[in-house]
């Protein structure tokens, strides 16, 4: 199997200037930076230690920022490395400010590749987030004899499903982690089947939050939604917008000062978005920092990243999005903490533990069409309450989780 999987990569390989090229025209890469999916890098090796996190995108990331404000401060760890997907990623990264962070585009997964890769960067650990397996690069690690971990790992059943049949292929992969980490309890039957070895379960790394966190919007903005009824549709997927756009249109013959909020999970989808709302009769204001609000503004659509912070902190109504299409869910403790009542679809598999959880709290509510959306959204914007006292409890909870899993890899890091 990996020899026909070998050959599929090298396919995607020759392809991968038309690939590329596409991307680039859809603003998905950077003009420069594109080459270091081929192990052309932009950045230098330090001496010393050097520790490598490898994550999808945004989410992954926003997941281990307590980790990377610990390592931070290790004197063992002279550099911390980390790889990602996405352009998006790219950025919120960018904006982490700590010295040791080294920031570069993951290669593609061909063998001669990852290992110009591994001998160019010489992790002493490799970590990878969630559910990024990558068996070339896992193979050429294990050979390389650096360990590595599976951190806050998520398999769903729809990749379960995948992988299970070609069980000898998976086993051989998954056993490469020398630890995994699982974020939900399904995960951990999983990974038993595909082959993985000392699997613990501490809970979703999630629940840690970051102790640097900035809230990054203007004066104007602020005094402008303060004075408003808001609601905040945030990490939106296709065809959802659309929908708050119909349920702002229905609430506004109540709150006819309402504005709602809408953070689109991919904002290079912005001008869809506004055009298939401009066509409901609604006035959209585009998220510009130096650019006044009108005050018949309808929907405020947010087009740049790592501003859901600063909108949660002053909107105590959230949906989160891909959630009322089949994707899986976003995950909401980031609402929750700012004391947000919580909306989500029926498709939250992604999050189903944290959802149970916040739902035995009586901190969100299932919508799964617009007469029950109205209904539930009348009776919180009528009564204006916002949740309490779980943010002690959520970083309670984080803060466990992020002791055992920083336990779990000095174990590690200490035996190099």
């Amino acid at each position: 199997m990996i020899f026909i999987y070998r050959i599929l990569i090298n396919v995607i390989l020759i392809l991968s200037p038309l690939i590329i090229l596409f991307r680039l025209l859809k603003k998905k890469e950077d003009l420069i930076r594109f080459k270091e999916k081929l192990s052309f890098f932009s950045k230098n090796r330090s001496k010393g230690k050097l520790i490598w996190f490898h994550g999808a995108s945004v989410g992954e990331f926003q997941s281990i920022i307590p980790l990377l404000e610990k390592y931070e401060k290790s004197n063992k760890i002279s550099q911390i490395l980390i790889t990602s997907n996405t352009l998006s990623s790219a950025k919120i990264i960018s904006k982490i400010k700590l010295k040791k962070i080294t920031h570069q585009f993951f290669p593609i997964d061909n063998n001669l590749i990852v290992k110009k890769f591994i001998n160019y960067w010489k992790p002493s650990l490799a970590l990878f987030i969630d559910s990024e397996i990558w068996p070339n690069m896992l193979i050429n690690l294990d050979k390389e004899k650096i360990p590595t971990i599976l951190l806050n790992a998520r398999i769903t059943k729809k990749s379960y499903n995948r992988w299970i049949k070609f069980k000898n292929f998976s086993k051989l992969i998954y056993n490469k982690f020398i630890l995994c980490l699982s974020s939900n309890k399904k995960t951990v039957y999983y990974l038993k089947k595909l082959g993985a070895k000392n699997i613990k379960y501490f809970g979703n790394l999630k629940y840690s939050q970051s102790e640097n966190e900035k809230i990054e919007i203007s004066n104007q903005t602020i005094k402008f939604i303060s004075k408003r009824t808001t609601l905040c549709a945030s990490s939106t997927h296709n065809s959802e917008e659309k929908f708050f756009g119909i349920v702002h249109k229905n609430l506004k013959k109540k709150y006819k000062n309402l504005l709602t909020v809408i953070i689109p999970r991919h904002i290079d989808r912005k001008e869809h978005i506004r055009d298939e709302l401009s066509n409901l009769n609604l006035k959209i204001h585009m998220h510009e920092p130096k650019t006044k609000i009108k005050q018949d503004t309808d929907i405020y659509l947010v087009n740049s990243f790592g501003k859901t912070k600063s909108f949660y902190s002053l909107i105590k109504n959230v949906f989160l999005g891909g959630s009322l299409v089949n994707h899986g869910g976003q995950n909401p403790l980031e609402a929750v903490r700012y004391n947000c009542n919580i909306l989500h679809g029926p498709y939250v598999s992604n999050f189903e533990e944290i959802y149970k959880f916040l739902s035995k709290k009586k901190i969100s509510k299932k919508i799964s069409n617009l007469n029950q959306t109205m209904n539930i959204l009348n009776k919180l914007l009528a009564s204006k309450k916002s949740q309490k006292n779980i943010k002690s409890k959520i970083n309670s909870i984080g803060q466990k989780i992020l002791k055992k899993t920083i336990h779990e890899i000095d174990l590690i890091l200490n035996k190099i």
